[in-house]
């Protein structure tokens, strides 16, 4: 990067944490400010909501988890069973949540989970496992086509979302968003995507005409950034690669998107805060050039 480049890089970053401090909400929910004006403008019920995926603090405790959310001024989290994040026994869930309480953070989804067994047993322990936490959405990691009728009976059991994950050009039953639309097109409207942005540019789909393709079935978004859309370990903060974030974040309104976009930040495990800081400053600072 030329060393011009790199110093409108760092203004555009500054600019966004500006913006961040000006319009951002405490759980990350940016209105577009047009709404304001008008009651009956067609916006008025449109955000973008922003959260985390736990996995990327997946080497971190929860209470340090939690302190970096504060930091980033997120209450949003897309919890997943790793570390103490959000344990699937019982006992150790009602702990986690107790402290998610006291800390204000809200868990809107859950994930990634699998579901390895067409077995009654298997997929309602998950369901319950979501049920206890409140969470309407489950993320789901590798469903079988086979698996899901059996699904379908729990999601309308117990109301709660299944949004399937896509892994991209390695997934053989999910690479792209669109491959899990042609086959739960015909399902129960609370089975859909969680479209991952990364994994969906690299298996050739342009995701911002998925996101409008899968429009009312799209219910979780990963959000990541990457320099080569062949290159799954080409990952970087978001911004710094060549994902269309503003595309992405346009044809989320477009569409009335109505979930959160969830910051999945996979590399520096070790040292993840700078990179979410700067994902967050640059999303934030797109958000408000749309007007948000």
């Amino acid at each position: 990067m030329s060393r011009e480049k790199s110093l409108s890089r760092r203004e555009f970053v500054r600019a966004g944490a500006i913006a961040t401090a000006a319009i951002a909400t405490p759980r990350g929910v940016f209105a577009i400010a047009g709404e304001r004006e008008s009651k009956d403008s067609p916006l008025q019920e449109t955000a973008i909501r922003l959260g985390v995926a736990s996995y990327t603090f997946r080497n971190f405790a929860r209470g340090q988890m939690i302190g970096f959310l504060k930091k980033i001024n997120v209450s949003e989290l897309n919890a997943k069973d790793t570390k103490d994040h959000l344990p699937m026994d019982a006992q150790a869930e009602t702990a986690a949540l107790a402290d998610y309480a006291a800390a204000d953070i809200k868990l809107h989804a859950a994930g990634t989970i699998y579901f390895p067994k067409d077995e009654d047993a298997d997929i309602r322990s998950k369901f319950e496992y979501c049920k206890r936490a409140g969470i309407g959405v489950i993320v789901a990691g590798d469903p079988a086509p086979a698996t899901l009728p059996r699904i379908e009976k729990f999601v309308k059991e117990y109301d709660i979302r299944v949004a399937i994950h896509n892994h991209g050009p390695e997934d053989k039953l999910w690479p792209s968003p669109l491959d899990v639309l042609k086959t739960v097109k015909t399902m129960d409207p609370r089975i859909g995507c969680c479209i991952d942005v990364g994994h969906t540019v690299r298996a050739g789909t342009d995701v911002v005409a998925a996101i409008r393709e899968v429009g009312p079935r799209l219910f979780n978004v990963h959000i990541k950034d990457l320099a080569d859309f062949q290159a799954k370990e080409s990952q970087v903060a978001v911004g710094e690669g060549k994902m269309p974030v503003r595309g992405i974040f346009e044809a989320l309104v477009a569409t009335k998107y109505k979930g959160f976009v969830d910051l999945e930040y996979e590399i520096f495990p070790d040292d993840p805060m700078p990179g979410v800081i700067e994902s967050f400053a640059y999303m934030r600072g797109v958000l408000a050039g749309l007007g948000y």
